[in-house]
């Protein structure tokens, strides 16, 4: 057998006819770049959007390829400011080819920017002055002492895609990443929208599996029967990668052919927890109809079973659509909740398993009604510390006056009061303003436990009415002090003594 390398970059495919699975994709990445040879299209770039390990910068890299084009990689998760942006990838986009000749003017430079999920911020852009003092500081040593973290990495992500002259490809595993965690995800998703075309990979076909697991295992010299084959193939949640690196620990022993005796033994001792991204594993969750469905479904989401449980209680009123599969749903997390805590008390009644499938079955079987269209769980409010609902001084508030600590007050005090003030909740009054005047919030900390936007002109109304009851209250409060005094006064004035009284002291 040949030296033991990384079998995933030794095997990758470098032309499309080396690659399996996702061919209507293919398709249109290879019409999207073909468009680039006449001029530049509308839609300057394209999003692949797919589970990790199904080739989707492979994909690119090797139609790319075919097409005599140069690439130039960028990951997102490494270089994510503005001035890292702009250093490894808008300059060379939005100039001609770093590559070009005068014999060959269609040739491009695709721009590759895998794991844009992993982009995190807001949309405010950076000066140009700070980008430019950053990248000239990045010139001289690595460290970039001007910008932090990801400052203006999505700002300038959208100038890239805008000025490009270049074809870019954009690439991440949950889309929800990219567009943000914030309240206002759906505006930054529409002004990326604008400018790209978005596709959706899928994880490989069965068939797929088996034409890579023969050709690697062929090229690699190593005999093999198609039980083997099945075995290792049945084992695999179509993820390409995970395919290439267990045959490559199969291979690694000093043999020349494989059996399914040997798959199976590698599966028993090695077998991988398979997790699924949260937004879509909530959106197959909630589409599921049966109780087996919906057990296994929630042990894939890579959350905890506390977790799972408030993610759950927050989009069952958003996407349930009638109250009394909203009350079943309540019951079960709270009997979830409870096997939940068991945990601290007795351990054999597995706690957390139970907790993860009572949950799983109050976002699915309790709902006997179809949910149709496709489904878009939302982050929970009271789960981001940034948020408008978790914004910390209200929680400073709540803590001094409760004694618990801020972590307590936001995930279990927190909730109850948004739930009471939300104008989505069944029980939510944004006009009942008695609690937060008790406990001491201003009118825009009222606004934030009703999840309204600063913005909008109804919330500027809201706040405005807030004032005006908080002022009133405070009057009378004040005047039935001033009362309260005044009689204080009155009754000592009747404990002096009259002139020409005599007392006994």
């Amino acid at each position: 057998m040949a030296a033991v390398s990384d079998w995933t970059e030794r095997h990758r495919p470098t032309s499309e006819s080396h690659l399996e699975g996702n061919e209507n994709q293919r398709q249109k990445i290879r019409k999207w770049l073909d468009d680039w040879k006449t001029g530049i299209p509308k839609n300057k770039a394209i999003l692949l959007v797919g589970p990790p390990g199904v080739g989707k910068t492979t994909i690119a890299r090797a139609i790319a390829q075919d097409m005599g084009w140069n690439v130039i990689e960028l990951n997102a998760s490494d270089a994510r400011n503005a001035a890292s942006i702009r250093k490894a990838a808008t300059k060379g986009a939005t100039h001609r080819s770093l590559f070009f000749s005068p014999e060959e003017n269609d040739k491009k430079t695709l721009i590759l920017i895998d794991e844009v999920d992993h982009l995190t911020g807001g949309l405010r852009s950076v000066s140009e002055s700070r980008i430019n003092d950053a990248i000239k500081v990045n010139l001289d040593n690595s460290d970039n002492v001007q910008l932090k973290g990801d400052t203006g990495g999505k700002a300038e992500l959208l100038k890239l895609l805008a000025e490009t002259k270049q074809p870019v490809i954009l690439a991440c595993n949950e889309v929800m990443g990219l567009w943000g965690k914030s309240s206002n995800w759906r505006s930054t998703r529409e002004r990326f929208q604008r400018l790209l075309v978005t596709i959706n990979f899928e994880r490989a076909s069965k068939e797929a599996l088996r034409n890579i697991a023969r050709r690697v295992l062929k090229a690699e010299s190593m005999d093999y029967d198609s039980d083997a084959i099945e075995a290792i193939v049945s084992n695999n949640p179509g993820d390409l990668r995970a395919l290439v690196r267990d045959l490559q620990v199969i291979c690694s022993a000093d043999i020349n052919s494989i059996d399914k005796e040997t798959v199976l033994e590698y599966v028993q001792t090695g077998d991988r927890d398979v997790s699924v991204e949260v937004f879509p594993g909530l959106a197959k969750l909630y589409k599921s109809n049966t109780a087996l469905d919906a057990i296994k479904l929630g042990i894939s989401i890579d959350k905890s079973p506390a977790e799972l449980l408030n993610w759950i209680h927050w989009n069952n009123p958003s996407i349930f659509t009638n109250t009394e599969a909203i009350d079943r749903g309540n019951s079960a997390l709270c009997q979830a909740s409870k096997m939940l805590m068991a945990m601290y008390e007795n351990t054999a009644h597995r706690s957390w398993y139970w907790s993860s499938q009572i949950s799983g079955l109050a976002a699915s079987v309790v709902n006997q009604q179809d949910l149709p269209g496709k489904l878009y769980p939302s982050y929970p409010n009271f789960l981001r510390r940034n948020s408008t609902q978790g914004r910390s001084t209200i929680i400073n508030r709540l803590s001094e006056i409760t004694g618990a600590s801020k972590s307590s007050v936001r995930e279990e005090l927190l909730p109850l009061l948004i739930a009471l003030h939300s104008e989505s909740s069944e029980v939510g009054n944004i006009d009942d303003f008695t609690i937060s005047i008790d406990l001491g919030l201003t009118g825009n900390e009222h606004a934030a436990l009703c999840g309204l936007p600063k913005t909008r002109k109804s919330t500027k109304e809201l706040v405005s009415r807030y004032n005006l009851v908080e002022s009133e209250k405070s009057k009378l409060i004040q005047k039935n002090l001033d009362e309260s005094q005044i009689d204080d006064v009155v009754q000592v004035e009747d404990q002096q003594p009259k002139k020409g009284q005599r007392t006994l002291f």
